[in-house]
């Protein structure tokens, strides 16, 4: 039986970040992940300079390394089939990283157990403690396994009723593939009907294309007329060649599933904190992973569900739950945002340093 403090399943940004802190807390930590790292983790993967901190990382840092680690200073933005506009910023507003490499190095850089090929097949609960696949014991454990977590399917207890939002991209060197996509600007394009976008990211040799929508129904042909779209105008050639795949994640905010129970809290995804307007997952991870991590720190060992109450309370705070506009709402919206997205102003302010950069001022 392998025992330790803390058992964090999922060994991405979310939960190398709680298992790190942890450690550094004198805690015995052991991370679990069905994957072998560096595993083929597929992401649009930009992080905004906000996240170094959270991390106790400068990028000048991790730039060292060697990695992939592409600085973005503009966007260019529209509707599929639309003319896009251009914004250009006077600083580095983001940096795109390969998720194969930046998790890996993340969890190397934890230095904590970890458990590679090891899924999480059954959990239960023995006095005041866990036991996972009948062979780690642990005080307290951590979900952090993405939407599919383990964890937060034995603390949910019941079959999951939320809509997810789908996506499917690939990411590959651009060895005989042509792009007119700049190093330095993403190109974001937006579904008519608003409720998904397509992305083509630079990331040094590599490139990463994808396409995300809010519901599923008719996904496939959403899919296939990017990737005509892309082709057609020379965004990216051969756009079909690479292997797509699939993966689905909530976007509605905290609150939709349980956060925390007796010696356990959930984090990233495994807790639906996909920012709603984009998608991005990184920064909700680590962040929830830190304050989770910080929670059990300052819990000085209780774990009863009310000592974990206020992690719950400050990620709903901070991830307020999404309500879903009927209908009629929706398409009504949409027309009025596909003429905003024209505008340079509305794309500047709104889309990119609201939506997708979080700026704070």
């Amino acid at each position: 039986m392998i025992r330790c403090d803390a058992l964090v399943v999922g060994g991405g940004p979310g939960g190398s970040t709680s298992a790190r802190l942890l450690r550094r807390a004198g805690w015995d930590v052991v991370v679990a992940d069905r994957a072998r790292f560096p595993r083929d983790k597929v992401c649009a993967g930009w992080l905004t300079p906000d996240v170094f901190p959270l991390l106790d990382l400068e990028p000048a840092e991790y730039r060292a390394t060697g990695l992939t680690f592409q600085e973005i200073t503009s966007f260019r933005t529209g509707v599929i089939g639309g003319r896009p506009v251009e914004t250009r910023y006077a600083r580095i507003v983001s940096y795109a990283i390969r998720r194969c490499e930046f998790d890996d190095f993340l969890l190397r850089r934890a230095d904590v157990r970890v458990l590679e090929n090891t899924p999480i097949t059954s959990l239960r609960r023995n006095g005041d403690t866990w036991i996972a696949n009948e062979a780690i014991e642990a005080r307290v454990i951590i979900g952090a396994g993405g939407h599919f977590c383990p964890v937060a399917r034995h603390l949910r207890g019941a079959v999951d009723d939320l809509s997810p939002v789908v996506a499917k991209e690939a990411e590959f060197l651009l060895d005989g593939h042509d792009t007119h996509v700049g190093e330095s600007t993403p190109e974001l394009f937006f579904c008519r009907d608003l409720q998904g976008y397509g992305w083509c990211v630079r990331k040094g040799n590599y490139v990463n294309v994808g396409i995300g929508r809010r519901d599923s129904r008719g996904f496939g042909t959403h899919v296939n007329d990017f990737v005509a779209f892309l082709e057609k105008n020379g965004i990216l050639t051969r756009a079909a060649e690479p292997r797509w795949r699939g993966h689905a994640y909530l976007a509605s905010g905290a609150g939709a599933r349980p956060l925390v129970g007796p010696g356990v809290l959930l984090v990233g995804d495994a807790a639906g904190l996909a920012y709603p307007e984009s998608g991005e997952g990184i920064r909700p991870a680590i962040e929830s992973g830190r304050l989770a991590a910080e929670t059990l720190i300052a819990g000085q060992g209780r774990l009863t569900v009310e000592s974990l109450v206020p992690y719950a309370d400050a990620l709903r705070r901070l991830h307020p739950a999404v309500p879903d506009n009927p209908a009629p709402m929706r398409t009504a919206l949409a027309a009025v945002g596909r003429l905003l997205l024209g505008s340079s102003t509305f794309t500047r302010h709104v889309v990119l340093d609201r939506w997708f950069l979080r700026a704070t001022s």
